[in-house]
Parts: structure tokens; sequence; C-alpha cells
């Protein structure tokens, strides 16, 4: 059953590993952020983890683009193109603006800190924030 720790929930799982002096199973206590925080990661994650989108990405980085130059390097339909373009920008990670009847996408400024902050662990940043705050 889990319990709190700090805040945190944790679960006790018995693992198949055992201690080098006994013969006994070692148990392993697994912590997670709170629910809130890991939603929104497994969400942001889940963005990027299809191949087109995480093409669209790194063409992005590039610099700002419309969908022809876009479909020049990824070779699918265009309405699938779109489809995947709404759902980098439902995530937050890229943004629009109109040029006349064409419409250009960037990168969203925050978007490369949050991808690193969705990660499990302590990242680069989340390791200077909290340096900074001690």
């Amino acid at each position: 059953m889990p319990t709190r720790v700090d805040g945190l929930a944790t679960a006790a799982y018995t693992s198949n590993v055992t201690d080098s002096t006994t013969t006994r199973a070692v148990p392993i206590v697994l912590t997670s952020a709170p629910r809130e925080d890991a939603d929104a990661s497994v969400s942001l994650l889940t963005a990027v983890a299809d191949p087109i989108r995480w093409t669209v990405l790194q063409q992005l980085t590039a610099g700002e683009s419309c969908v022809c130059n876009l479909q020049e390097h990824i070779p699918i339909a265009a309405n699938l193109l779109s489809y995947h373009l709404k759902v980098l920008r439902d995530a937050g990670l890229v943004t629009t603006s109109r040029r006349g009847r064409w419409i250009d996408y960037s990168l969203a400024d925050d978007a490369l800190d949050r991808l690193a902050a969705a990660l499990p662990g302590p990242g680069p940043r989340r390791r200077a924030v909290r340096t900074a705050a001690e």
C-alpha cells in the first residue's frame, strides 16, 4: 500500500535482487512526483515521442519556418503535417505567427527548458535552481 514521505507517494516492491550478506529479497522503494507534475510531464513527453514530431522540433531549432519549408524536410502529406503541428502547438512547444496568407511556425521560447524539466531525475536545470535556493 502506498505511503507518503515528505509529500511524495512511495510504494514498496520486492525485488528479485538479493543483498550480498543475506539471501532475503531487498525491497525497492519507488517515489513519484506529485500527480499533477507527473501528468504534465507524461503529456509533454508523449507529444514529442512521435518520430515525425521529433523531426519537426529538430527543424524548428534552426529557426522559424512555414509548412512548405517543413514539408521539404519531412516528406508526409500536408494534412498529416498539420496534425502533428497541432499536437505540438497544443503541448505549447510550437508557436505560430501569420505572414499574409502563410503561417510560420517556431519553437516556443521555453520549449527546450520544459522538455528538460519533464525528464525524471535531477536534471541540470533543476540542480541549478535547487543550488540557487540553498
